[in-house]
């Protein structure tokens, strides 16, 4: 809102959501448009002052419990994907608007699934211009990865001083060649992620997106906390796989964030997608091969 609206939306909308009096969510993936975010299909159609919207958004985070949405539409099905798509916000109590929580093996269901029929949205609730919903989706993701590869939770020190806890044959964990090596490299992508965090700064500072660093950071916090959730596991042997006990230290907290790391590499862009980006953007090596650059959307075949 505040890259593509005018000074009246931003005062309206954007205070309250960094106060955290109200919450936003993303309105993005679909079940045939994941990794493919120009491959949206809920559809768009124009009565009027008003939008009629009607179609399916998957692996929401959050959206049961947000006020607000960011939505992707196809507005113009005749344009090249990446061109006939249009932004809205939206209350998530919107009439003909439902979020279906979606249960995972974290134990949790902060994933939803949202389903969008005949929701009418006023046209002063679009982002940015008709058609250019491509740019709004870029704007997004940019700062999604730039904020999610400075995300914390359970540290780099959290672990460290589990490895001084945990006895072995020989003393502690800590006391292990073969994990000093491995926290030794766990801290130097630390480093790199805080240099990288200052890099963004600055080009926030000045008016700027996030470029390619942001994916830089996410592949190295996504990777990196994988690996340390998987080493904290190892070990608490079989405590770790206790969850919500007194028995595992900070009652499962470990396992916990160990089943929630593999999704780690999955939202706000897959791995083979940061890669991409970098290979092309920092690298400059030959994008990928595109059989649908330049088609109308319409006539791209979609899966069954």
């Amino acid at each position: 809102i505040l890259k593509f609206n005018d000074d009246a939306k931003f005062a309206e909308r954007v205070p309250p959501a960094v106060r955290g009096d109200e919450i936003w969510c993303q309105l993005f993936s679909e079940p045939s448009s994941g990794s493919d975010s120009a491959g949206i299909r809920t559809a768009s159609v124009k009565q009027g002052d008003e939008w009629v919207i009607n179609g399916q958004k998957v692996w929401n985070s959050g959206a049961a419990h947000a006020d607000y949405g960011l939505l992707i539409t196809r507005t113009d099905p005749d344009q090249p994907k990446h061109k006939g798509l249009t932004a809205f916000w939206l209350k998530m109590d919107t009439p003909g608007l439902e979020v279906r929580p979606i249960h995972t093996m974290g134990n949790d269901s902060e994933l939803n699934e949202v389903f969008l029929d005949d929701v009418r949205i006023p046209d002063d609730q679009r982002v940015g211009a008709v058609n250019d919903g491509w740019s709004v989706v870029l704007a997004t993701l940019m700062n999604e990865r730039a904020a999610i590869g400075q995300s914390n939770g359970l540290t780099w020190s959290d672990m460290m001083d589990l490895a001084s806890t945990v006895e072995t044959d020989d003393g502690t964990v800590m006391d292990d060649p073969a994990f000093r090596d491995l926290i030794a490299d766990l801290h130097v992508d630390l480093e790199a992620r805080r240099l990288i965090g200052f890099r963004i700064l600055t080009a926030i500072s000045r008016g700027e997106s996030p470029g390619p660093e942001g994916s830089a950071a996410k592949l190295l916090w996504s990777g990196g906390t994988q690996t340390m959730m998987s080493e904290a596991l190892d070990m608490l042997d079989h405590y770790g796989l206790i969850q919500e006990s007194e028995l595992s230290p900070r009652a499962g907290a470990w396992q916990q964030r160990f089943l929630w790391s593999c999704g780690l590499r999955i939202g706000g862009g897959t791995d083979e997608i940061q890669k991409n980006i970098i290979a092309e953007r920092v690298l400059g090596l030959p994008p990928d091969v595109r059989v649908d650059k330049g088609v109308p959307f319409r006539e791209i075949p979609s899966g069954r």
